[in-house]
């Protein structure tokens, strides 16, 4: 997620290969995929050795084989293709690295995130660790600059990492929540609400992240279209979010899970 009219490069942990590939290799593939699966070529970055689409969604090479045998989305908003199985996932716990700890308004804003789910009464639960009885586990980590990254669930399971920038930290605790509970969204599966059009939370000249072959699946009871400050899922974000669900982020997270 990004701050307003401004474009994060967050920096990530090494890209996980087997042995014996070339990871060069490995996201050059990423990349081709992702280009044959619809995403525009502005819209996919390499950072640190990693492949982001939509700005801020680690792509995986699984995952970039998995959209393609995914099938096409619609044209509309909102979720993925690849959804978290809740038949196995119940328990999410967050894990906090101690560097993430030392940032108190990181820390604080990861708690109101887990609450904001919790809440909801879903068929998932956050719980932030270290703790018993996960079902999948969900690493958060630092990055550098404002903003965060995380990517889409693959094989049924929530994306396994959070990057936050530590430059929240001097934002208020509800910017930093907000942020949060953005990049887990991504994690269990959702789009950004204006994928279509991303100047309407981010400014500047309009630009398309495409379905993607991940899908960009219009969620029963939501609007199809995005707003300034619509959205916890906006693709930016403002120095003036409250951290809290929108209506149509309350109708989108009951309706999934």
């Amino acid at each position: 997620m990004l701050k307003k009219a401004a474009v994060l490069a967050v920096s990530c942990g090494a890209l996980l290969v087997g042995c014996g590939t070339d990871p060069e290799m490995e996201n050059q593939e990423i990349i081709a995929n992702l280009v044959e699966a619809g995403y525009q070529a502005d819209d996919i970055k390499v950072v640190d050795g990693a492949v982001y689409a939509g700005r801020d969604a680690h792509v995986t090479l699984e995952a970039s084989r998995e959209m393609l045998q995914a099938g096409e989305g619609t044209e509309e908003q909102y979720r993925t293709n690849n959804l978290i199985n809740t038949s196995v996932v119940t328990t999410i716990c967050i894990n906090p690295t101690a560097q993430f700890n030392r940032y108190a308004n990181l820390s604080a804003g990861l708690d109101l995130a887990i609450e904001n789910y919790n809440q909801r009464n879903l068929a998932i639960r956050f719980v932030r660790g270290p703790a018993t009885g996960c079902t999948a586990n969900i690493a958060a980590k630092t990055a550098g600059g404002t903003g965060g990254s995380a990517g889409f669930p693959s094989g049924g399971l929530p994306y396994g990492t959070i990057n936050i920038g530590t430059g929240l930290n001097k934002y208020s605790v509800d910017v930093n929540e907000h942020v949060i509970t953005h990049e887990l969204g991504h994690c269990i599966g959702f789009r950004h609400s204006d994928y279509y059009n991303r100047s309407i939370s981010c400014g500047g000249s309009a630009s398309n992240e495409g379905d993607a072959g991940i899908g960009a699946i219009l969620i029963p009871g939501t609007p199809s279209t995005g707003t300034l400050g619509g959205s916890i899922m906006n693709s930016c974000f403002r120095s003036t979010e409250t951290g809290e669900w929108s209506s149509s982020d309350i109708t989108s997270l009951d309706y999934l899970y």
